[in-house]
């Protein structure tokens, strides 16, 4: 995994929910893969040896594939030896006291391409070791040693040492690769009792717990339309794909109206927080999972995948999913593997007549540019060498390429002929006609704060035909670049029958006067989802209670409640204390506050966004001699952090120490150059410190990148109207004015 997928990793407010599904009822048993294998054969023999059977093993001379015969492995001047000691084995390496200890290896992690291997640490902690073995043949490259951070020099300390919290198998992987997992930790003892029913994928983690299942089939499979399931994955039963020979794509024969198979593999299959424990087969994946949008850093503008996503939130993209297609539509649902090979498994849906045909692919048979895949499906290496594929099953657009920067499938093979090239390629492929709209554009001007991204983000959140993971996408775009058109929006918006549009729109509600944010996002406390409702406890916290109508003031207190239990759910992470802090500060209970800052930095000394929050709480109190010690600290222990740098640089200008002031914004700027706030800052300080051009040069680079941020453009007319430029302060105001337009 790379910095940046764990940079990305934060828990969103709300982001950890007890599961109360089934309150008060028996909850059904797990009874373990054997208990089904005895009935369902067939399946059992199918997904013996598949990835989610090899998902965790014992370590035996069988499931260790790496190199322990005495091998070493060096990097940043640690020498790491893989070793057999009788039936154990061993790896030498550097422990968290930065010595050279033996651990023993626990668990085997994986099998292809790659294999890892989880070591203990106190605290029932297992440590997903990070020189990981390259399961691939020799020929490919493989039978190695590799570091999974080459580019990175770690050490005990960082997150991302092996002994880090972002390699910690209890919080960050245990949930996908065991059955009914329960984390067990207890943070008065800070420690670990992780529990599971099944030590790898098995039966009961897609078809939920089987007690009733083996109770039904034994009293003779009667009497239960249900036969004992939490729930039935039938959704393909009876439906069929009946060949359109106009289009040469075929139709699923009746709708499909339900989600229930494709939110089992979204359990797993995508990038989220886990809000709940307890996620079985018929239960609501937003329940339990918060999903990640296509963010910047995690998708492309476009929403093509871009770190690690695990497939779902591409998949969501995709006109197969709006077609009723599901996972098991073309992949085996216990083997995990698509049920033909290459362009055979698309020819299942897709007439060959028409597109396995160089009318359609313009390709040479037999290439890769031939292949479906590689035009709709490109893949990209994660983990050094684990490639995948993108589910969003896109058509290859270089003309979005030259217009916003978003790679295209072309490009993997004709790098030199650019993108322009392809784009003319394919125009003259499809004479008279011209690429559909997409809603990249929003997306992009969004990041951006481009001119007229309110419009565009408008257009594509209220577009029916964009699919709801990019609609919310957009809204949650909206906060950096409202204007006119967003108080509409918001009056819509909570009201979306996506719940994850819903969601998205909660991040409007703080732009709102109290009393309109509880009239407008108010409602969502009552909200189906518990996702949706937490996060708006969270957005309505600090709103008088006055505000509130008394039908919502009961349901605002039972979320409120929530949110603060999942909090201490996921109290081994410091992002759920600092969730808990800020909902606290903004209810004004500043005590309850207070330790729950001081919770989220013991348990994490390096993590900065806990210093720079609580800094923020301090200075509010007046105590601004102990908030500038907190971002001193940050700054030490995460000199890379470009929000404790400039909130540093901030704490210094109120001091009347601009000389030391400005190098911490300069580097905050220079780290988070997407940042407008911090170019803008940086600017203003520049020109309040006498240094004019290069307050100039500032902005005008700061305003490059966010052509529509309205701070950085009043700026730049004020400054240049103060200098007498007359020629400047007109130009800045255009692009003001514009603006609005």
């Amino acid at each position: 995994m790379t910095r940046r997928l764990f940079a990305a990793l934060r828990f969103a407010l709300g982001a950890a929910a007890l599961c109360l599904a089934g309150a008060g009822q028996a909850e059904p048993a797990f009874v373990g893969t054997e208990a089904c294998a005895g009935c369902h054969a067939k399946a059992a023999a199918a997904w013996k040896g598949s990835h989610h059977d090899l998902a965790m093993q014992e370590p035996s001379p069988a499931t260790v594939l790496g190199d322990f015969s005495g091998a070493a492995f060096r990097k940043d001047g640690v020498t790491t030896t893989f070793t057999r000691q009788g039936e154990r084995f061993v790896i030498r390496t550097e422990g968290p006291d930065r010595k050279l200890a033996d651990f023993e290896v626990k668990y085997v992690f994986g099998v292809a391409p790659l294999q890892q291997y989880l070591l203990a640490l106190p605290g029932g902690r297992l440590q997903a070791f990070t020189v990981a073995w390259d399961s691939r043949p020799k020929a490919q490259g493989g039978q190695r040693w590799f570091d999974l951070y080459p580019k990175e020099k770690l050490r005990p300390g960082d997150e991302l040492h092996w002994t880090g919290r972002q390699n910690n198998w209890n919080f960050m992987c245990a949930d996908c690769h065991s059955t009914n997992l329960a984390k067990g930790y207890d943070a008065a003892k800070d420690a670990y009792a992780t529990t599971w029913s099944s030590l790898n994928v098995g039966c009961e983690a897609c078809h939920g717990p089987g007690a009733d299942h083996v109770a039904w089939a034994k009293a003779g499979a009667r009497g239960d339309a249900h036969k004992g399931l939490t729930v039935l994955l039938d959704e393909r039963k009876g439906a069929s794909w009946i060949p359109d020979a106009a289009t040469g794509i075929a139709k699923r024969s009746t709708p499909r109206t339900t989600s229930r198979e494709v939110e089992v593999c979204a359990q797993c299959h995508s990038r989220r927080a886990q809000i709940a424990e307890g996620y079985h087969a018929g239960r609501r994946f937003l329940d339990h999972y918060r999903p990640s949008l296509l963010e910047a850093g995690l998708y492309e503008a476009d929403g093509q995948q871009l770190d690690e996503v695990y497939k779902w939130g591409s998949f969501l993209q995709s006109r197969m999913h709006a077609a009723g297609v599901t996972c098991t539509d073309c992949h085996d649902a216990h083997s995990g593997k698509t049920y033909a090979p290459a362009n055979a498994v698309c020819a299942r849906c897709h007439l060959p007549a028409k597109f396995d045909d160089t009318k359609h692919h313009f390709h040479k048979p037999g290439t890769k540019g031939a292949e479906c895949a590689s035009c709709h499906m490109p893949a990209r290496l994660y983990m050094v060498v684990d490639a995948r594929r993108d589910h969003s099953f896109r058509v290859p657009r270089p003309d979005l390429t030259v217009k916003l920067g978003t790679p295209n499938a072309c490009g993997d093979c004709h790098r030199r002929e650019g993108a322009r090239w392809a784009a003319e390629a394919i125009a003259k492929w499809r004479p008279g006609t011209s690429p559909p709209a997409h809603y990249a554009g929003a997306i992009a001007a969004g990041r951006a704060q481009a001119p007229g991204a309110e419009r565009l983000i408008a257009e594509a959140a209220t577009r029916a035909e964009v699919p709801g993971i990019a609609r919310a996408t957009a809204v949650s775009l909206l906060p950096a670049v409202a204007g006119r058109e967003t108080p509409q929006l918001a009056r819509r918006l909570p009201a979306d029958a996506d719940a994850l549009v819903r969601l998205a729109s909660l991040g409007i509600a703080p732009l709102a006067p109290p009393r309109v944010r509880v009239e407008t996002f108010g409602p969502l406390l009552t909200d189906p989802i518990r996702v949706v409702r937490m996060a708006a406890a969270s957005a309505l916290a600090g709103v008088p209670r006055a505000a509130f109508p008394p039908h919502l003031l009961s349901a605002f207190d039972t979320a409120l409640a929530e949110f603060r239990a999942t909090q201490r759910y996921n109290a081994d992470r410091p992002e759920a204390w600092l969730n808990l802090a800020g909902l606290e500060a903004r209810l004004g209970n500043a005590q309850e506050a207070r330790r729950a800052y001081d919770a989220a930095i013991r348990r994490a000394p390096d993590f900065a966004p806990a210093r720079v929050a609580l800094a923020d709480f301090l200075r509010e109190l007046g105590r601004d001699d102990e908030a500038q010690a907190e971002l001193r600290e940050a700054v030490k222990r995460a000199p890379a952090n470009a929000d404790a740098r400039h909130a540093l640089g901030l704490a210094l200008v109120r001091k009347g120490q601009r000389g030391a002031a400005l190098p911490e914004l300069e580097r905050a700027a220079r780290l988070a150059p997407a940042n407008a706030r911090f170019g803008y800052v940086l600017g203003v300080a520049l020109h309040d410190a006498g240094r004019k051009a290069d307050a100039k040069r500032a902005l005008e680079d700061a305003q490059r990148r966010h052509p529509g941020n309205r701070d950085i453009l009043n700026a730049l007319m004020a400054y240049a109207i103060e200098d007498g430029d007359a020629s400047a302060a007109a130009k800045w105001r255009a692009k003001l004015e514009a603006l609005d337009r």
